[in-house]
């Protein structure tokens, strides 16, 4: 087994080139849309979401071929996410990955479009390729992505987000929001990338609650990381969530005890995984990664 670091950096090249082949050609009209979504989806990010699917695929046998597009498909509506959370009726933000936000690159309009096509384009290559045995299951690997995605996902989970602002939440009401803001479309990805290969009902289970032990920790330890590392590493603004006055795991329980927290999420995790049959050394390599990692 190639250790961790060279398998990640493969999945993340991998999905450069397919994220850059699914994507319009910035010459083909209208160009300023097909440039800007190629800004944004196209030369930056951990890729995450794309590593889990394919370590979940990993669990279930599941072909790479098909899950670099179930993959790719998550990855778009993570992206869509990013260039609206970015934009000034959100966080306002004029940085992301290391380099300005869409709508400070190019206009406001443009990066509400760019969102749009996104999506589309995410929910297209779920409907363009073989990606399950049976029709059946790809229809509810559709289904998977649109709620995740949505009003009971994270489009919802934003939306609670930005109306907590300023006010105190208890833990359990923060735990909702990033059930649903960030936990949602993990969940997502796991599924997706086991859905490509053949998960028994036992395996799905076990998968979904380590993805929502992963989808938990990465927020605690975002929020740690905004409120402790700097703007050059973390490559976005870091400090906002203390200037915006909203509700953090660092702002409810302290730096200390969120990564308790954190540390407690990781070893959830990797119980979740003990009783699975097939390969979980990348998702566990993974659920640490998630913890440790600096930006």
């Amino acid at each position: 087994m190639t250790d961790f670091s060279a398998w990640m950096q493969a999945c993340q090249t991998r999905m450069e080139r397919v994220l850059a082949d699914c994507l319009p050609a910035a010459a083909i009209a209208p160009q300023r849309l097909h440039e800007a979504m190629r800004y944004a989806a196209l030369g930056g990010g951990k890729r995450v979401r794309p590593l889990l699917a394919f370590a979940a695929g990993e669990v279930t046998g599941a072909d790479p071929e098909r899950v670099q597009h179930a993959a790719a498909a998550v990855e778009l509506i993570h992206v869509y996410s990013l260039v609206h959370d970015d934009m000034p009726a959100m966080d306002d933000d004029a940085l992301r990955r290391g380099k300005p936000t869409v709508h400070i690159e190019f206009d406001e309009a443009t990066a509400l479009l760019v969102g749009d096509a996104l999506q589309s384009l995410a929910f297209d290559l779920l409907a363009s390729h073989v990606l399950a045995d049976d029709a059946a299951t790809q229809l509810k690997m559709v289904q998977m992505l649109a709620q995740a995605s949505g009003s009971r996902g994270m489009a919802g989970g934003q939306a609670i987000d930005l109306a907590s602002v300023g006010k105190p939440l208890e833990p359990a009401e923060l735990e909702f929001m990033h059930i649903h803001k960030t936990g949602a479309l993990i969940r997502a990805a796991v599924l997706l990338g086991a859905h490509c290969g053949a998960p028994t009902g036992t395996t799905a289970g076990s998968l979904d609650r380590y993805a929502k032990c992963i989808g938990l920790a990465f927020q605690v330890v975002d929020d740690i990381l905004d409120a402790e590392a700097s703007t050059a590493t973390l490559g976005k603004t870091a400090g906002k969530d203390a200037a915006r006055n909203k509700p953090t795991y660092v702002s409810l329980l302290g730096a200390a005890r969120a990564r308790e927290l954190a540390q407690e999420l990781r070893a959830d995790a990797h119980a979740a995984l003990d009783t699975l049959a097939g390969p979980t050394a990348r998702l566990r390599q993974l659920a640490d990664f998630v913890i440790e990692r600096s930006y």
